[in-house]
């Protein structure tokens, strides 16, 4: 295991003492999910966003199970134990770990964050926010980047393949 990951990394198992460590210690927790499967200057942008509203920014990727389950079996293209690799090599990130779940509330039910960050494009009803309103946590939405998605990634490569 690469080194920044290795400091970065907290397994699923182990989040509910890295949170109450943090909490401890006076940290605000931001959360931000996704599978950041082709990773782009979109993705980096939400990180950033994400990282200015707490202390600490953690990070769950979707398992590559979880990506199949509803992008089908041709995703993720990079593997997860590549994608936690380059999450841990952002410096603005501050903790990394996974889910396996279609959807990340039971991990957000252990993290009970202060603010759960998520694209704009998912609106403030999103998925997420009941979960996260409940243990008193708060929304922060972030603009999209126009043309900056993974999809429309594949689909420029997939017309230069033709």
């Amino acid at each position: 295991m690469p080194p920044w990951l290795a400091k970065k990394l907290v397994a699923p198992e182990a989040l509910s003492e890295k949170v109450a460590l943090l909490r401890r210690e006076g940290k605000r927790i931001a959360t931000l999910n996704g599978s950041f499967d082709l990773f782009h200057a979109g993705h980096l942008f939400i990180l950033y966003e994400a990282a200015k509203v707490a202390d600490v920014l953690l990070v769950a990727l979707n398992s590559d199970e979880s990506i199949r389950s509803y992008k089908g079996e041709n995703r993720p293209i990079v593997p997860l134990n590549y994608r936690l690799e380059l999450m841990a090599a952002i410096e603005c990130v501050d903790f990394v770990t996974w889910f396996s779940e279609p959807d990340p509330c039971a991990l957000l039910e252990k993290v009970r964050p202060d603010v759960h960050v998520n694209g704009v494009e998912y609106g403030a009803n999103c998925i997420e926010a009941e979960t996260v309103q409940r243990h008193g946590g708060a929304l922060h939405l972030v603009a999209r980047i126009p043309s900056l998605s993974t999809s429309a990634l594949i689909d420029r490569i997939g017309k230069l393949c033709v």
